[in-house]
């Protein structure tokens, strides 16, 4: 799959209130994480056919800009924090704020011309929001759970385990949502259809795998492996052979892939 290399490269250091964006003219510009903000940065961007703006992956914050963008034409890579962060210690620069960080992503975009953040549709958008907020509902259950192992006062245990109740039926209706959701995409249908097909990954498995990684079926074996951050790398020098590792990617699909993998030892 060829990447397409663009004239212009916009880094963006995305935080949970503002944008921090470097243009291709050493320009750095702060804008406010919300629709008011995209706007003002939509305006500023002159050649949208020839710009690609680039953020790294922080947790979900970047994704309603990322889907703003591309719903406007405009080009976008999210990009591992590691790999950016590497770079930026390559070339000497080893101070970090918003600024420095927009700047490298920056540049690093320039020097190594990301992948493209697939175009994703509203179908495709609705799902990742379901999908993450199947996510807070599953964290939030199970702190509630750990929290009840070590309250004694009957009240308190009473209150603990209505909001458990509460939480597994919330569960229940996004989960219905969820499966509502794909019956009305073909393609997601067979995505979660095919991933389903194999040993150890459930219909919820394979729709974070869909949500969380919209690059599946893009790209090759070996760049997904890498862009989760499941491909082993050497660590190679001279005669030496060092032990393989893996690092980086998406946290969330690596630990669902994980439990994935449990699931599958099952069927040897």
């Amino acid at each position: 799959m060829t990447n397409i290399i663009y004239q212009f490269n916009i880094g963006v250091d995305v935080a949970k209130q503002k944008l921090d964006v470097s243009f291709s003219d050493q320009r750095v510009v702060s804008f406010e994480n919300n629709l008011s903000g995209f706007k003002l940065l939509l305006k500023e961007i002159e050649n949208k056919s020839q710009t690609r703006v680039v953020m790294e992956a922080t947790g979900g914050y970047e994704k309603p800009l990322a889907h703003f963008l591309q719903d406007q034409g405009v080009a976008v890579s999210i990009v591992n924090a590691k790999r950016v962060r590497d770079y930026a210690k390559a070339l000497g620069l080893l101070a970090k704020n918003d600024v420095i960080d927009a700047k490298v992503i920056r540049m690093f975009a320039d020097a190594v011309n990301p992948k493209l953040l697939p175009a994703a549709n509203d179908t495709q958008q609705a799902l990742d929001t379901l999908v993450h907020r199947r996510e807070q509902l599953v964290k939030q259950r199970a702190m509630e759970k750990q929290h009840l192992e070590t309250v004694g006062n009957k009240d308190a245990v009473r209150s603990i385990k209505r909001t458990i109740t509460f939480l597994d039926k919330e569960l229940e209706r996004i989960e219905k949502a969820i499966k509502a959701l794909i019956k009305t995409d073909p393609t997601l249908t067979e995505k979660v259809d095919r991933l389903s097909a194999i040993k150890g990954i459930g219909d919820i498995t394979a729709l974070t795998l869909i949500a969380d990684l919209p690059e599946l079926g893009e790209l090759t074996n070996k760049e997904i492996s890498a862009l989760v951050g499941v491909a082993p790398f050497c660590r190679d020098s001279g005669t030496q052979k060092g032990k393989r590792t893996t690092w980086g990617g998406r946290i969330q699909v690596r630990s669902i892939l994980y439990m994935a993998a449990l699931s599958a030892v099952q069927y040897k």
